[in-house]
């Protein structure tokens, strides 16, 4: 491979308390949770707004905030589900938990919390590298419309959701299961003209109708796993439809090629909502996300790994920093009978009842190598099984607030990201709204 040595001197143009790379859940709580402590706080953001997969990747419904019991995602996650339904009226499915996502709506939500916050933040700001010296990283590289410039802060937080920042630090990692395989992306969508009234609810189980489909030769891909569509609106749709097996989200190539291959297959589904289910026949495709749903890349070894044992035995730890309970939810990886049915039974039997719920230690904040970095957001530290849990946007909200609360304070007594006192975290953090029993 040739290579070529690229040197420059480039400015730095922030020098701050706390850098958050990434504006997504994750990114935004982390960055409200830690200017909220005082902390002088620079968010970089790659895409055009706030929101990552919500807004920009237009998934179209949040997975469950609570455990029907409980409010989980409670301080920044339930001010912005609060702000959302005094903002316009949202979709609660009462069954799952979910709640439909008005992207315009929320788009304003993270832009009014982050313009009140006061935190200096920019958009189409992309991460492409790191400084550090030991343990320590020093500066964070960014590229822009106006050029390279670097930030320079006292505590990083990688809430990229791929853990770009981490692992170009050298923390280390894994990607998917034994044999590397991950969990398709979908490329989300919006439609309009869509009956509710007679369509009903999306989460329906579909597999007649899917099986004539597949006899009739309506797919190129015959994916047996369809999560649906939500109502975005009154005429609206949110369509999570569609799987791009085989993408990984740390290479551009495969992206390029899972876009490409999500904007074909749509006419597909088209072609399947209008003539085999009903309220759908006179549908049409608005918009694809401008960014690929992705629902699993690395997972940044930190100094404990969340895993399916604590899932199971309902876990609680010393330093809990928020609970969740979301079902354990890996997509197939391959488009065939056997991944699905593998997938569906684990999708059935790995749920809790209402009110139950596991612990979120802060240890899988903590990358292992690192010492003023922390992770957020789907690249904690935890197995397969519970990434595939944690991953969703109420998850997110949890740990980066926890993620944010800890860097101000780590930033504000001159510590490592281990050093601060997490008695003192967990109380800041119950202050802030965090659901946290057992403390």
């Amino acid at each position: 491979m040739n290579t070529v040595s690229f040197r420059r001197e480039i400015p730095i143009r922030h020098d701050v308390d706390v850098f958050v790379a990434g504006g997504g859940p994750a990114g935004i709580a982390a960055a409200l949770a830690a200017r909220r402590q005082g902390a002088q706080v620079y968010v970089a953001e790659g895409q055009g707004c706030f929101g990552g997969m919500g807004t920009a990747g237009l998934v179209p419904a949040f997975m469950r905030f609570t455990d029907g019991v409980n409010f989980l995602a409670g301080g920044i996650g339930q001010e912005i589900y609060t702000r959302l339904k005094t903002y316009a009226e949202i979709a609660e499915d009462r069954p799952s938990g979910s709640v439909s996502i008005n992207v315009e709506v929320l788009k304003r939500v993270y832009d009014d919390l982050m313009v009140e916050s006061d935190a200096a933040f920019t958009f189409q700001t992309q991460i492409i590298g790191v400084e550090t010296e030991g343990s320590c990283v020093t500066h964070a590289v960014c590229a822009a419309k106006s050029g390279l410039f670097a930030v320079r802060a006292r505590i990083f937080v990688d809430a990229t959701g791929d853990g770009d920042l981490a692992a170009w630090a050298g923390a280390p990692f894994e990607k998917g299961d034994a044999a590397g395989n991950m969990m398709p992306g979908t490329l989300c969508s919006l439609w309009t003209d869509v009956n509710w009234e007679v369509a009903g609810s999306h989460l329906v189980r579909q597999d007649a109708q899917l099986d004539q489909a597949f006899v009739d030769g309506v797919f190129t891909i015959q994916d047996r796993h369809l999560p649906g569509m939500w109502r975005v609106s009154n005429r609206g749709g949110g369509g999570n439809i569609g799987h791009t097996f085989g993408v990984d989200g740390t290479d551009e190539v495969s992206l390029t090629q899972a876009l490409l291959w999500g904007r074909k297959s749509l006419p597909e589904y088209e072609r399947y909502y209008k003539t085999y289910l009903k309220g759908f026949e006179g549908m049409t495709l608005a918009a694809t996300g401008s960014l690929l749903g992705l629902r699993e890349t690395r997972r940044i070894t930190g100094d404990y790994t969340l895993c399916l044992d604590d899932f199971n035995r309902r876990a609680i730890f010393d330093d809990e920093i928020g609970r969740y309970s979301y079902p354990v939810d890996i997509h197939a990886s391959k488009p065939d009978q056997a991944s699905f049915a593998k997938f569906d039974e684990e999708f059935r039997r790995l749920r809790y009842r209402d009110g139950e719920s596991y612990g979120i230690p802060y240890r899988i904040l903590t990358p292992r190598g690192l010492d003023n970095l922390l992770v957020t957001g789907r690249c904690v530290s935890a197995d397969r099984f519970l990434q595939g849990s944690l991953r969703v946007m109420p998850g997110c909200y949890i740990t980066g607030q926890a993620a944010g609360m800890a860097a101000a304070l780590a930033a504000d007594q001159a510590v490592s990201t281990r050093q601060i006192s997490i008695r003192e975290l967990q109380r800041r953090l119950k202050a802030l709204g965090a659901y946290l029993p057992n403390v």
